[in-house]
Order: C-alpha cells, then structure tokens, then sequence
C-alpha cells in the first residue's frame, strides 16, 4: 500500500497573518486558531495550561491601547467582538503551540507558519540589501550632481566673459591659389 502524501501547505496566506506589534513579528491567537482548525478559546486554554512554555518573548498580551489601534485599522463588526485582550505569538511561541496542540494538522500548520515567519526575515533582509546599495547610488549621484554643478557655473561664467570681450576684427581674406 503507498505511503500517504503530506499535505503541502503554502506560505502565501499565512504571510498577511504576521504582523508587526512592539518591534517583533507576531501572529493573533485567533488567526493562528483558524489556522490551526480550532476555537481562539480552546487555543488560549491550551496556552493558560501550559504557561510555563511560553514566556514574555514567545507570547504576549497585547494592551488595550495596542488593541484600541488594532481595531481601528481593521473593519470589526459593530456587535459581537472579544471579551479579552488578544495574545500574540512570535515565531517562537508557534514553534511551542505545535507541541501544546499536539494534532497532526497543527504540526503541519506550525511548520508552514515558521517557514512563512523565515520567508519574511529573509524578504527583510534582501530589502536591507537593496536599501544599502539604493543609498550607495544615492551617494554616487550626489556626488555627480555636484561636479555637474560645478561645470555649470564654469560655463555660466565663460559665457559671460565672452559676452564682455568685444567682437574680434574679421580677419584678412586672402586668396588662396596660384596666380596666372
């Protein structure tokens, strides 16, 4: 009998998940709960029993103030809503939820979440790169610029002198052959 295929999970949805809050990349306990297939309470219960597993800069809870701006970015509907405050997972609080939530798909999804959270570094990386050699070019045209400015102003001042010297004589047109 073959062997079952595992599923193949790209990171293409996962990446509008992550999000940046306090300078860290994090993802919501509830985006991660429908990802994973299971209720956002059932995920922080899991948490709340294994809090030891996650500590300050695996998982945190976002501040009202934090949640307030969230809100104001996002379309939330105007009844229903939350009753507390969102978690926020970092790469390495995902990491930790797979051995909290112990299904096969959410080994699966937490495989999937970390390589979209490695895409991510390395798309930030490779913009550091660009950003280094855009300033370098920058810095190039600045300096070009500046030789291109002084030449103006060379000619600038050449062609007033020109204009200040009077019209030269004509000179003497003499012919030019043999004379017979």
């Amino acid at each position: 009998m073959p062997k079952a295929a595992k599923p193949t999970l790209s990171t293409h949805p996962i990446d509008h998940h992550i999000r940046v809050i306090r300078g860290q990349k994090v993802m919501f306990d509830n985006d991660l709960a429908a990802l994973y297939g299971v209720s956002t309470g059932a995920l922080n219960q899991a948490v709340r029993r294994n809090l030891n597993r996650f500590p300050e800069d695996f998982m945190f809870t976002l501040t009202r103030e934090e949640a307030a701006n969230l809100k104001s970015q996002t379309v939330i509907s105007s009844w229903g809503g939350r009753r507390k405050l969102p978690s926020a997972f970092t790469e390495h609080g995902v990491a930790m939820l797979s051995a909290v939530l112990r299904s096969e798909r959410a080994i699966h999804m937490s495989i999937a979440i970390i390589r979209a959270f490695v895409r991510l570094r390395a798309l930030i990386a490779s913009n550091k790169d660009i950003a280094a050699r855009l300033e370098k070019l920058e810095h190039s045209h600045n300096r070009t610029a500046s030789v291109i400015e002084i030449l103006v102003d060379d000619i600038d001042r050449l062609a007033r002198d020109v204009k200040q010297i009077k019209s030269l004589p004509t000179p003497s047109k003499r012919k030019i052959g043999f004379d017979l």
